[in-house]
């Protein structure tokens, strides 16, 4: 399998992007059994070379209600995320090694334009690839072999919490000269100015926000943001702390509200 680049994907492929295109209008609806069965099919994507995972991925999701589709090149991953057709997929699991490029550079794509939930499948469980994984926004990273119905369950597992239960109405203000948090449109602003987050930079900063001045640690960072902290790396934390300080930096470099206590954690400055 071929790690390179993809190459020539910025042009009318990436154009056709829809700028929202999250979970659905419909996600997954809970059963009496709060089994996470749909009611209406949830279309998900699968993008892997491999004709018998794809084919194990797509009966394991079948089961479960869902409606996967499956493509096995880079290219065509990005055509149908692409294609303005009005149904959106809910979710995507991408292998890694692709012929026709990487799925690491796929998701790097697809992040300038979505925020679509990404499971990584790869036959490398090296710490440093799933750092980078995690870094580019994808949500799980599931290494090969792997069991199809944990599969299933780490996918239902996302969609629940893609769409997090509504905050109470209304816009909550910090020190308003630098914080405004917006729970129901879930955004922050910084000295007036609303900021371009990724999900997990959202909850993240939000989590600060709602709370200055507490300390927060690494693991308890990793609990309120990603939820599944033991399958997660705490290094992920700094990585996105440290993103969160540049687009903190460039609406404002008066300060750094974002305050690292050695070998503890962060908060808020107050």
């Amino acid at each position: 399998m071929v790690e390179s680049g993809i190459g020539g994907l910025d042009g009318p492929i990436l154009a056709r992007f829809h700028d929202d295109s999250g979970v659905g209008d419909n996600p997954p609806v809970e059963d009496s059994c709060g089994a996470g069965r749909n009611t209406v099919a949830v279309r998900i994507l699968i993008v892997d070379d491999e004709p018998a995972i794809a084919d194990m991925v797509m009966y394991a999701l079948s089961t479960e209600g869902y409606a996967p589709e499956w493509v096995g090149l880079a290219r065509d991953a990005l055509n149908r995320l692409a294609a303005a057709d009005g149904a959106e997929f809910a979710l995507v699991v991408l292998d890694v090694g692709l012929p026709d490029g990487s799925g690491f550079d796929v998701c790097r794509e697809l992040r300038r334009h979505s925020d679509v939930p990404v499971i990584f499948l790869t036959a490398r469980a090296d710490e440093v690839d799933r750092i980078v994984g995690l870094e580019l926004g994808a949500d799980d990273y599931v290494a090969k072999p792997f069991s199809p119905r944990e599969l299933a369950s780490r996918v239902r597992a996302i969609l629940r919490r893609a769409r997090p239960a509504p905050a109470p109405a209304g816009v909550v203000a910090l020190e308003p000269a630098r914080f405004r948090h917006d729970p129901d449109g879930a955004r922050v602003a910084y000295h007036g100015v609303w900021l371009s987050l990724t999900r997990y930079e959202y909850r993240l900063l939000a989590t600060l926000v709602d709370r200055p001045g507490r300390v927060f640690s690494r693991a308890q960072l990793m609990e309120q943001v990603w939820h599944d902290a033991e399958e997660s790396l705490e290094r992920t934390v700094d990585a996105h702390v440290k993103t969160l300080r540049a687009k903190l930096r460039a609406v404002s470099d008066c300060d750094d509200p974002i305050e690292t206590h050695r070998g503890l954690g962060y908060s808020l400055r107050t």
